[in-house]
């Protein structure tokens, strides 16, 4: 394996699986750095060295995680003091939305409107389940086509 950190979610995940498969004497060997732990360490020095790089390792992945945790939430609540908050960026503006919704209100066929508007017939059905929130959001974003 490329890390060790691989095995699990966190640092408790990490060293319960790795104690599992030390005790189903499984070699584990990390790929970047070329480490083996094993269960064949069986004098204390070697068993408390082995498990405190292991627990090292863990420990890097769980700051590592608790680190994007963080800047993902930064990230977030920068996007919505900024308005840009919401989901992906509309793959419309609010001259489609119109258009749509024109369409629509002379009884053209939704795959017809999706054609000619460069849309997705579910975004179609989207706009039309609610335009003006349709706008509001393409706003938001800007016109970007």
């Amino acid at each position: 394996m490329r890390w060790v950190d691989r095995l699990g979610r966190d640092y408790a995940d990490v060293c319960k699986t790795i104690r599992v498969f030390m005790r189903k004497e499984v070699l584990i060997r990390t790929m970047i750095n070329n480490m083996t732990f094993d269960s064949a360490a069986i004098d204390p020095i070697s068993q408390a060295i082995r498990d405190a790089l292991l627990g090292l390792m863990a420990a890097m992945h769980q700051a590592q995680v608790e680190a994007s945790k963080e800047a993902q939430k930064a990230g977030i609540a920068h996007a919505r003091e900024s308005g840009a908050y919401g989901g992906r960026r509309p793959s419309f503006d609010a001259s489609i939305v119109q258009q749509v919704v024109r369409l629509k209100n002379q009884g053209t066929a939704i795959s017809c409107i999706a054609r000619d508007a460069g849309l997705t017939r579910q975004t179609v059905y989207r706009i039309l389940a609610d335009p003006t929130a349709s706008i509001a959001k393409a706003r938001v974003w800007g016109t970007i086509y």
